[in-house]
Parts: structure tokens; C-alpha cells; sequence
């Protein structure tokens, strides 16, 4: 069967702000120092799928940025645009019935199109893994991380041990997801040895994501269906425009992985990191002696384990430790390490102020 990719790149980013902007969202980010994210993702890929069968999906909003700074190997007409975010389930579908119409069915790997693996040869092994499986049973299948540490930043899947011998030993049977649990659950999860980090990355064939759709999102499923035959048309983005209004904002994950019978993970160990907040940095870049890391011109005198993100402007810090601070030409963040997540929380607040410009 043929295989396809879909890089799921229209989300914002808000927990990088004041870097992330709605112009300019994480995915678009040089963070490593090598390339953007999302052309970071694109070549990971592309050791196990064609550029020429990777799609991209992400808001019109973008469009001028995405076709600018994307891979020059991805064919713009794989770009597919949203008229307005629905979450990561109607984006699916979308991709979904996109390629369907063109190459009837085939093997459709979903990734995140933001986050950071060190090992790409790892990476792929467990990717050609899943699309054995899925290859061999109508399963939907997602990648789980042997956890590292007791996270509360990421959800959990819970499976079933005992049930590895259905797929040559390479994949289990999902008994529950998990949202971030505190601490001690972390912990106890850990301990277990019977939970990985959930991934957001997925593998099935076209045909069995959009079966499950039917089951278990059948409004969304039958609003697509509506305009299925302008799909690939001039009338495409007219349609779809008329119908993602009424698409429920929900996630692949609450919509039908949580509820479908037939989901399997397949364990993989390779460096993952969703650099999803500016505490989660370290694991790109190593920290110094005093635990500091840091991307930008500093001075600092008993400054320690801190997260000190610039351009141009010299920042200086003296006595200060577990903070984070990043700062842009028109922005400046300072922000405790252990609220990192709160970030978001600002950009609510600068939209609730109509400080659009700083958005």
C-alpha cells in the first residue's frame, strides 16, 4: 500500500510566546539552530514517506508564511487550508478524504509538525513498525513514549502487556488514555512499567480512520460528506468554508481514540521531546555549569538554573534562579520555570485587551 503523511501545522503555539505569534507560531520556529521545525518534521519523514505523499494542513492564516518558508520539495497543492482551527479531528478527516479521492486508500501516518526527536533512524523503525501492523489489521495505532521521568505535562497510555504476541511482540493493545495526571500518579504510572507518554502521532489505513469517524463523529463525517465531490475543485475552499463553522471543535483524541475498541500503541524510544513551553528547551540545548541555558547575548552574576532566550539586547541577571526569560524587539517575558504553562494565559489576557499587535 502506498503510505502518506500528514503534518498537523496550524496550531499557535501560545506557550512560546512572546517568540510564537500568531504570524509566526512555533512550528515555524528555528529553535535548534538547524532549520524551522515544520521542515525539521518534513525531513524525519521523508526517510520513510515520499515528500511528494506528505500533505500539510494548516490554517489560511498562515499561508503566506507556510508557502514561503516550507520545504521547497513539498508540493504546494499538498497544502491544505482550514478556514478556521476545529482541532485536530476535522483536520484528519479532512486529509483524510483529500487523499482518498485521488488514491482510493492506503497506509496515512498523522504527525504534530513542532516537536523535536534527536534520533531519526529510531524514529523510523518505529514509524515502518506501525505501518506493518497497520499494514497486517485494521487497527489505529499510535506511538507511545517509554517515559523518561514522572511528567505532569503529558498524557498517558495505559496497555495491556499481555497482548504484544498479537503483533509480533511489537505493539499492545490500548486500555486507557490517560490526561496529565499529578505527581504521584506520574509516579505510580512510572513504577508500573504498564504506561507510555502519549505522542499525538497515529498510523492507520485511510479507509479505517474514516470508518471510525462514521461511528464515532458522524456529523462531522456526514458534513464532509456534503461536499466530498468538490474536493480537489475551485469550489473546494468555498465549500469547506461553508461547513467548518458547524464542525465540532474536538480532538482526534477525545472524539475516537478514547472511544474506539481497536487501538493499539507501539513503543518507541528516541529522543522525543513536543517542546511544548520554554522549561521543556533543555531538551535541545544542554545547560551550562550553573544549570543556565541560554540563547542570547548574557551577563549574568549568581544566576542558576534559569532559561534566558534573546536577540539583540544584552540581558543581565544577578542572583536570580528558576526563571525564565525571553525577549523579543517589541516583548519581554519573566516567568518562574514552574509556571511555564501559564504562558498561554498571557496571550488570553493581551486578546481579552484587544493588544492585538503583541499577539
Amino acid at each position: 500500500m502506498q503510505r502518506f503523511a500528514v503534518v498537523m501545522a496550524g496550531g499557535g503555539g501560545t506557550r512560546f510566546w512572546p517568540l510564537s505569534r500568531s504570524s509566526s507560531p512555533k512550528q515555524f520556529l528555528n529553535l535548534s539552530g538547524n532549520d524551522i521545525l515544520i521542515n525539521e518534521t518534513i525531513d524525519r519523514i521523508s526517510k520513510v514517506i515520499p515528500k511528494k505523499n506528505i500533505f500539510i494542513v494548516t490554517n489560511i492564516n498562515q499561508k503566506e508564511m507556510i508557502e514561503k518558508v516550507l520545504d521547497e520539495e513539498i508540493d504546494r497543492n499538498n497544502i491544505i487550508y482550514e478556514p478556521i482551527g476545529r482541532n485536530t479531528a476535522a483536520c484528519i478527516l479532512y486529509a483524510a478524504l483529500k487523499i482518498k479521492k485521488i488514491h482510493e486508500d492506503g497506509i496515512m501516518c498523522v504527525f504534530p509538525s513542532d516537536h523535536y526527536i534527536k534520533d531519526n533512524e529510531g524514529f523510523a523503525e518505529v514509524i515502518n513498525t506501525c505501518i506493518e501492523i497497520a499494514e497486517k489489521h485494521d487497527k489505529l495505532i499510535t506511538i507511545g513514549i517509554n517515559p523518561t521521568f514522572p511528567s505532569t505535562g503529558y498524557g498517558y497510555i495505559k496497555f495491556d502487556r499481555d497482548s504484544s504476541d498479537k503483533y509480533e511482540k511489537k505493539a499492545y493493545e490500548v486500555l486507557e488514555f490517560v490526561e496529565k495526571p499529578s505527581f504521584d500518579k506520574a509516579k505510580a504510572y512510572i513504577k508500573s512499567g504498564n504506561y507510555l507518554w502519549n505522542s499525538g502521532m497515529f498510523v492507520w489505513k485511510i479507509d479505517t480512520i474514516i470508518q471510525n469517524f462514521n461511528r464515532f463523529l458522524p456529523r462531522i463525517y456526514n458534513r464532509f460528506y456534503s461536499i466530498y465531490e468538490y474536493l480537489w475543485t475551485d469550489q473546494e475552499f468555498e465549500k469547506i468554508g461553508e461547513i467548518y463553522p458547524s464542525l465540532q471543535d474536538i480532538s482526534i483524541d477525545y472524539g475516537i481514540m478514547e472511544r474506539a475498541d481497536e487501538v493499539v500503541v507501539v513503543p518507541g524510544d528516541f529522543g522525543w521531546n513536543d517542546v511544548g513551553s520554554w522549561d521543556s528547551l533543555g531538551a535541545i540545548f544542554p545547560p551550562d555549569d550553573d544549570g543556565n541555558i541560554v540563547k542570547a547575548l548574557h551577563v549574568g552574576i549568581d544566576t542558576r538554573d534559569c532559561i534566558i532566550y534573546g536577540n539583540n539586547r544584552l540581558i543581565a541577571t544577578i542572583n536570580v534562579s528558576d526563571v525564565i526569560i525571553a525577549e523579543t524587539e517589541d516583548a519581554v517575558l519573566v516567568c518562574s520555570k514552574n509556571r511555564a504553562q501559564d504562558v498561554k494565559k498571557i496571550v488570553e489576557i493581551l486578546k481579552e485587551r484587544k493588544l492585538d499587535k503583541f499577539i
